[in-house]
């Protein structure tokens, strides 16, 4: 099957959490590694990036996890061109639940990301670290 959209791979799977510190050392006494801790000013959000192999999590705080089965809040894809992805998704008529292209100075250089519904009322994430 053809990759039209240019899609690289799995950049993380997004978790809600109540209590970030619980969060990370419940997956660090899994093996996980955290390989980046930040804060984004924009929702107000403690949030740590976790690492085992080529799985990745990214964890929030945001006092809005449901802690029921189904906790996952979204899937981050990486793209080489976000730009590029944000023409085609708009053309073929996805629903774009972001405001456009978005940026957080999370990893070295930043990374610009966007997000659409699915069928089923999941979160779909493009991403693309700079």
């Amino acid at each position: 099957m053809k990759n039209k959209y240019g899609i690289v791979g799995v950049a993380h799977v997004g978790l809600p959490t109540n209590d970030l510190q619980k969060t990370v050392e419940f997956y660090k006494s899994l093996g996980f590694e955290v390989i980046m801790q930040s804060y984004n000013e924009k929702a107000g959000e403690k949030v740590a990036f976790l690492q085992i192999k080529n799985y990745c999590i990214e964890t929030f705080e945001n006092g809005q996890a449901t802690m029921s089965d189904g906790a996952y809040q979204h899937v981050a894809l990486d793209v080489e061109d976000i730009e590029s992805m944000y023409q085609k998704i708009c053309n073929e008529k996805y629903k774009v639940i972001t405001d456009g292209i978005e940026e957080l100075p999370f990893w070295e250089n930043g990374v610009k990301f966007f997000m659409i519904k699915g069928p089923n009322e999941e979160r779909i994430e493009f991403c693309q670290k700079l």
